[in-house]
This record gives C-alpha cells, structure tokens and sequence, in this order.
C-alpha cells in the first residue's frame, strides 16, 4: 500500500487564552505581598511604568485606585526634561544593555547584626551549648553526631547500637577501634547532652523523657509520680488512676498531687524551638459599618499607583512624527502594552475582589449584624450566581486573602461552608454547630463529660438534624478529645 500526503482544511474551536488574560488571572489569585512583589518587579523592569506620587482624590468605592491612576488627565509641564537628550544615543547604549555599565552607587553594607535569617532551632541551641562545654574532642564528635539524630520534638531517632556504628566509622579513620571504649564514649555522649537544657532532651520515648525531667526536679525512684511512670505507664495512659492506686498501695485522693506533677512536665522537649515563624496578615478588604450601612473599602495601603509615563508618551508621538520605524521606537511600543495590559489586570483585579466582598457582606449580614451563629451556609456558586461570574474566578479570589469586618479578621473563605439541616427556619452553618459544641463541651460536668451520643441528642433537641458520626467529626476538627479522655477523675 502506497502512502501518499494531502492537504486538508479542518475547522476546530478551541479555547485559547490572550497573555492579558493570563496576566490577569495570574494577579487575580495573587496575595497583596506577593502583588506588591510583582508590581514593584515590574516597575522596575519596564521603564514605561512609573509611579504617581501626586495627590489625587480617593477614588469611590465602585472606581479601584487602577482606574484612576490610569486615567489621570495629563498636565502642562514647564519644560521638556528630554529637549536635551540625544535620544538615539540614549536608546543605543540601553538596547545594547550598556545603559547601567556607568550607574553606580556608593551603598553601605548591611550590618552585622542584621544578617540573622532565621532564628535559631533545636539544633543550633544544642550545638552551642555543646560548644561551650568543656568535653574532649572524641565526646564532643559523637555528641555531635547524637544531637544531628534528634527530631524537632527533641526525641533520639537512632537506636544505641545505630549511634555506635556511625561513631565506629567516624572514629575509627581506617584502625580498628576497642568496642567497650566505644560504647563507654556513646554514653559519655549521650549523658552529656541530656544534661542540657531543655530538660529530658535526648530520650528514645516520652516515658524516658519524663522520668528524666522527674529527676532533675529531685523525685527520688520511690516517689509515686516516678513509679506510676516507672511501673504502671500503660495504665497511666488509659487514665485508670483507680487501678494505679491500688497497685501502689494509696487512696486515690494520695495519687492527685503525682498526677498533677506529671501533667506538668513538658511531653515535647523540644517544642519551643520548633515554633512556626509568625505571619503577618494584612486584610485586602475592609468593611465597615457605617450607620446602618456597611461599606467595603479595599486595603491599597503599600502599593504603587501605576501610570504610564508622560515622556515615555511624548517620546513615542515624537518618533511617530519624525516617521520611519527602529528599535527604540518598537521597543516603547512593547514595553508601552506591556504597562497598559499591567494597569488593566491590576484594575479587574481590584473590581472583582469588590464584587465578591460586597456579595459576602450582603449574604452575611446577619453574621455581621448579630455574630457566628446566625452565619449563613454559602458556597462559591451562590456567590458566582449573584456577580454573574465563574465559581473558579470566586475561588481564586478568595484564595489566601483576608477580610477585616466589626467581627473580627477572618479568610475569605472562612464564610463559605456547608449547611446542617435544621427544623425550624433555614438550614443551619457547620460553624455554628461547631461553635455550639465548643459552648456545650466547655460547660459539661468534668467528671461525667457528655459522649457524642448525647452531644447529638442535645443538637437534636434543638432542631439541628445532625448524625453522630459528624458530631465525631466536627469534635475532631475542633482539637476536642473524646468523653473518656476529657473526663476528670480526682
């Protein structure tokens, strides 16, 4: 069969996206930090962008800053700051990327003690201390080497016999190495950094890390906080106090103060360096309440106020009027659309997170007016529906941004939720069933603590149609642990 080429004419629809509308979407989704990132990048690159530091009016609530920065009418300037350029020249050296060989600053350097990038962790707070010990050379390596081996809980993650192979072969250099002295030098290592702080670092499991902790606060082993740890830690764990005081020969009332002793000890050593760095949250919208009336204000605090620039605009009306084309002039020209597609996406950008404010503060009044539990079951297309818009444009505008309303500062996407069937009147928020189960659980009797069975008859009785596995769920969401964990024996 012989094979032979044709041409044919097909027609196809397919859906292609403009780099305008790429670049608005891309804005859309965008945090303020990482817009102002963005916009002050791009007014570094593009030449044509510049910033307006004059003073001009606030721009109304229906009208984002975009606009009107945009749209500023041009003034009459004095005298043209280009008359005396020899344009050519200028774009020459800028096209041949020469134009900053000449541009240089005198900038002092940042200092010292500004260089910190982070602060210290669990490891670097060991490795001082075991730095400024006095521990010979072979100790202090093998310390090292157990410190590198710690979890960010402060736990030992290596078995003993681990530690003494990897000690092997970074002692040993090649020569054989005497066994007893190395294992005698893994746990001179290993006391040593136990004894620093903080206290019970360095164990293998938490029931070693609290005994440790117990005996550096001076409990002597007949203690009863050590030997419940010592001799009864299963029991300890399933809370059967009843049984542990049996077994040591005391009334229950005598095992409170060793109980309280032990919930006072630290079950992650390692937990005060292993904090997340905190984050600073600047809310994109702000809604205020002013009368009866809540009017939403967008935070434009921190970003530059975009237009292109005059003599940019000149520049080009004047190569147009000389006629003929070059590379300065096609250049201007690129960066020129690049600035306007830049103004507009910033523009849409800032209308849409609008729109989407003022449909969540008009689906929420009653949230706003009378607090969560008269929040609202929403989801994304009952706001897309009401802006006339996709839900997958709401979701990227609510995506990682931050509303600040008379009821606190919350995500957006804190108001979009499912709802629970309720009896009377509309279907109630999942938020305010879990804010009612923290109410109930935080007033029930400590020592007959309510199960999830009975949290949802309570719900039940209330005209909240809601199963026991969800009351399960939700109870898990909210870090609240089950009736037998909760409940207070002594």
């Amino acid at each position: 069969m012989a094979l032979e080429q044709k041409l044919a004419i097909k027609l196809t629809q397919k859906l292609v996206m403009t780099p305008s509308l790429q670049q608005a979407i891309k804005l859309l989704q965008m945090t303020r930090l990482e817009l102002e990132g963005v916009l002050t990048q791009e007014l570094t690159e593009n030449p044509v962008l510049e910033e307006n530091t004059e003073v001009v009016e606030e721009p109304s609530r229906d009208q984002p800053q975009a606009e009107a920065a945009s749209e500023e009418p041009e003034r009459p300037e004095a005298q043209d700051p280009l008359d005396n350029i020899d344009l050519e020249a200028y774009f020459g050296d800028y096209m041949e990327g020469s134009g900053y060989a000449s541009i240089r600053e005198d900038r002092e350097d940042t200092p010292f003690e500004n260089s910190l990038s982070r602060e210290p962790d669990l490891y670097d707070h060991l490795l001082f201390q075991l730095h400024m010990s006095e521990a010979e050379d072979r100790v202090r390596m093998v310390s090292e080497l157990i410190i590198g081996n710690l979890d960010p809980e402060g736990f030992l993650v290596a078995s003993f016999a681990e530690l003494a192979d990897m000690a092997r072969v970074d002692l040993a250099n090649g020569t054989p190495i005497d066994e007893e002295a190395l294992e005698k030098l893994v746990h001179d290592a290993l006391a040593l950094v136990r004894s620093f702080d903080p206290p019970g670092i360095a164990y293998p499991d938490l029931r070693a890390s609290l005994i440790a902790q117990l005996e550096l606060r001076g409990e002597a082993p007949e203690a009863l906080a050590y030997r419940m740890l010592a001799e009864h830690w299963d029991e300890f764990l399933r809370r059967q106090y009843k049984e542990i005081a049996k077994a040591l020969k005391v009334e229950l009332k005598e095992l409170e103060p060793a109980v309280e002793a032990v919930k006072s000890l630290e079950t992650r050593p390692g937990r005060k360096f292993t904090a997340s760095e905190t984050h600073y949250i600047e809310p994109d919208v702000v809604v205020r309440k002013v009368g009866d009336d809540y009017v939403i204000q967008l935070n434009d605090d921190g970003l530059p106020r975009l237009r292109v620039s005059r003599a940019y605009r000149r520049m080009l009306q004047q190569m147009r009027h000389d006629g003929g084309q070059n590379e300065a002039q096609q250049f201007i020209k690129d960066k020129m659309r690049s600035a306007v597609w830049l103004i507009k996406s910033l523009d849409q950008r800032q209308r849409t997170i609008y729109k989407v404010a003022n449909s969540i503060v008009r689906q929420q009044r009653q949230f706003l007016d009378h607090g969560i539990d008269h929040l609202r079951p929403m989801v994304l297309r009952d706001v897309a529906e009401d802006i006339e818009m996709h839900e997958s444009t709401v979701s990227r505008v609510v995506s990682n941004k931050y509303i600040h309303t008379p009821r606190g500062l919350y995500p957006m996407k804190f108001f979009f939720h499912s709802g629970i069937d309720c009896e009377y009147g509309e279907n109630i928020s999942s938020l305010s069933v879990k804010q009612k189960l923290t109410h109930l659980v935080q007033n029930e009797d400590q020592r007959n603590p309510l199960s999830d069975s009975e949290l949802m008859r309570i719900l039940h009785r209330e005209g909240i149609q809601i199963a026991r596995r969800t009351v399960a769920k939700y109870r898990d969401e909210l870090g609240i642990p089950s009736s037998n964990d909760r409940k207070k024996v002594f």
